[in-house]
């Protein structure tokens, strides 16, 4: 007899690593839902044969309707979720507002979390399930003009390294997927919300930002190393497909490296590193 597919949400499925996710795992035989927060994106995932329905995850009552209509789409089983909506809201940090730094963690962390803690009840329900996190590799080290973002990953990767532990013996799974420069609309997602929130005019850093303004609207990949989002998409399938998934994804060779550094070097020598690869990339 042979295995019915597995039914999995996908969060962030606008462009980038969502879109491609659902795609892929649609075309491998997957039962996906994919999420979008504006509706207008729905148009073209459905064209695919891609159920996508609407989620905002700053959103509680959004997440509630989310998920209500994935569980009666799925009939009561999720086998899988990969949370993968994010955004990067780019900035010194002591230029970002309480409001400003609230909004990154509402999408990035709370909502996320949120959606995560009504799919584990099901999925306890189900006595398996696997819930596999897009973190980053600023979810290991820091970048300056990231404060934002940085903190959100960090947060979300001290969230599932507890959920491990405290999901241990439940049978589901947790991993963390950590990419470095993927091909996405993330840098120009990231523009807008750096014209919306920081005045580049009264702070000090000016000069940094306009060398990052630069970075963010250059055409086609801005740093090296950049490898396609069906880079993450294959280490998504093997957290999927393997009985005993990785607790850690790394992609791209910028993550291995500075995984690899951050162990061996001294604290002020990564630290140097990191400044000089943030001066180098904002001249």
């Amino acid at each position: 007899m042979s295995q019915s597919p597995l039914n999995i949400l996908i969060t962030g499925c606008s462009s980038g690593i969502g879109l491609c996710a659902a795609t892929m795992l649609h075309e491998h035989g997957y039962n996906v839902i994919a999420t979008v927060r504006n509706k207008d994106d729905l148009v073209q995932l459905t064209d695919l044969g891609i159920t996508a329905i609407q989620l905002d995850l700053a959103d509680s009552a959004s997440i509630n309707k989310a998920f209500t209509v994935t569980l009666e789409h799925f009939e009561n089983k999720i086998d899988a979720l990969f949370n993968n909506a994010a955004y990067g809201q780019p900035g010194a940090i002591e230029d970002l507002s309480r409001d400003v730094l609230r909004q990154q963690f509402e999408t990035n962390v709370f909502g996320t979390q949120e959606l995560t803690n009504l799919v584990i009840a099901q999925m306890r329900k189900q006595g398996q399930g696997k819930i596999i996190y897009n973190s980053s590799v600023l979810g290991l080290i820091s970048m300056a003009y990231r404060g934002a973002y940085n903190s959100s990953k960090y947060a979300l990767e001290g969230l599932a390294d507890t959920l491990r532990q405290e999901l241990h013996g439940s049978n589901i799974h947790i991993s963390l997927i950590e990419p470095g420069p993927i091909v996405s609309r993330f840098r120009a997602n990231a523009f807008n919300k750096y014209r919306q929130n920081i005045d580049k005019a009264a702070s000090v850093h000016r000069t940094t930002y306009e060398a990052m303004e630069q970075r963010l609207t250059k055409k086609g990949p801005a740093a090296p190393f950049t490898l396609p989002a069906e880079a993450v998409v294959n280490k998504l399938l093997h957290a999927l497909e393997s009985k005993r998934p990785k607790i850690r994804y790394y992609v791209t060779f910028p993550t291995y490296l500075f995984a690899t550094l951050k162990r061996v070097l001294p604290h002020r020598w990564l630290d140097w590193v990191l400044i000089k690869v943030s001066q180098d990339e904002n001249k």
